[in-house]
């Protein structure tokens, strides 16, 4: 943790302070202090028995705690004059606006009070658990009112029917949707436990060495009746020899969802292209199509959980918006990226980008089509 490595470089100090004074000629100035703490991420401020700054790290610096010789944040001097004042180390929270970047802070700060009259101010940046929480709690909120959706329908169409129970034709059609339904909710679940899995697993210790072409003839494979229940042209090439170390069944996973998201935005009659080859140090896996393509401000979200490009069309293809947030967790996972390029009424292409292993030996060559 960043306070851990705060506190170290604290005791390193006393104890080579304590090493001085045993060692003739053997002294920590402050420029030597000034080296110990500066890199550190931490806002550790070293302070004399009048408040006066003798070492801090950059970090400190840069949140505009100190400025010259001086604490110049009002809230951390009022922290260190109450824990003068009572004799013992206090601590509180404190949200700052980091200048360089106008980027809020959260800062776990304590006033340590030191045997000679001085003091130390650890200020440890607590920014990422905020974010951290409050990703979860939106989390937490869109989970829910994405789950009442096919909850209410399959109880509303449930109860319909059993209202219609003397007309068979009734009682089909109601029951129909209510399937429809309740698929609908077991891949929104399938889709919420996969994302669970890939945020909290580290998918390096299963990494194995995976042939690209049979990723891509997987996705598409897996897509192909969605693809010619739409109407739609799906394609691949692949580049001969291409490896990468990693988990297959992910990376299938990502291909498949970026496929079945081309397929579900583009209209009937229209052509999806996906390939493989190597650029300097990576593969590029790019599904590209000729949809209705996606404007400028929703490229901007389209990798948060549950957002869609156009939430009708998007329920009627049975989508769960984790699609694509699924796609970023595993190229990120991977070492890798995922990006997009789009016009609407042009079409897309979304590119996952992924380190490259070479291949051992000398594979048979692979160039794979499928229409």
């Amino acid at each position: 943790m960043v306070l851990g490595a705060g506190i170290a470089a604290l005791v390193l100090w006393l104890l080579v302070r304590r090493s001085a004074r045993r060692v003739a000629g053997q002294i920590v100035n402050r420029h030597h202090l000034g080296e110990i703490l500066g890199p550190l991420r931490a806002a550790v401020v070293v302070l004399s028995d009048s408040d006066r700054v003798l070492a801090c790290s950059d970090f400190a610096k840069s949140i505009g705690m100190v400025r010259g010789s001086s604490i110049s944040l009002a809230e951390v001097q009022q922290l260190v004059a109450d824990a003068r004042s009572q004799h013992r180390s206090n601590e509180a929270e404190m949200r700052l606006i980091e200048p360089s970047t106008g980027a809020p802070l959260l800062l776990s700060v304590r006033a340590v009070l030191l045997s000679n009259e001085g003091a130390v101010v650890i200020g440890e940046d607590r920014s990422a658990d905020l974010r951290f929480s409050q990703t979860r709690r939106d989390f937490v909120a869109n989970i829910s009112h994405e789950l009442k959706t096919p909850i209410g329908a399959i109880s509303l169409l449930a109860e319909a029917a059993e209202a219609a129970s003397d007309d068979s034709a009734a009682v089909k059609h109601f029951l129909d949707k209510l399937i429809a339904e309740a698929d609908r909710l077991n891949e929104l679940v399938s889709q919420i436990i996969a994302l669970s899995r890939l945020q909290a697993a580290d998918s390096s210790g299963d990494a194995r060495t995976v042939v690209v072409a049979d990723v891509v003839a997987a996705a598409v494979s897996r897509t192909r009746e969605q693809a010619e229940a739409a109407g739609i042209s799906v394609s691949s090439s692949v580049q001969p020899g291409l490896t990468l170390r990693g988990d297959a069944e992910q990376l299938e996973t990502a291909l498949t969802n970026l496929v079945q998201n081309a397929i579900a935005y583009s209209e009937r009659g229209a052509r999806v292209a996906v390939s493989a080859q190597e650029t300097v140090g990576e593969v590029e896996l790019r599904v590209s199509d000729t949809g209705i393509g996606i404007s400028d401000a929703d490229q901007k979200r389209i990798f948060e959980r549950f957002y869609r490009v156009d939430a009708d069309r998007s329920r009627a293809s049975g989508g769960t918006g984790l699609g694509l947030s699924i796609v970023k967790h595993i190229a990120s996972a991977h070492g890798g990226d995922v990006s997009v390029w789009s016009r609407p009424g042009q079409g897309s292409t979304f590119t996952l980008r992924l380190p490259v292993q070479p291949a051992a030996g000398n594979p048979a060559e692979r160039e794979e089509e499928s229409r």
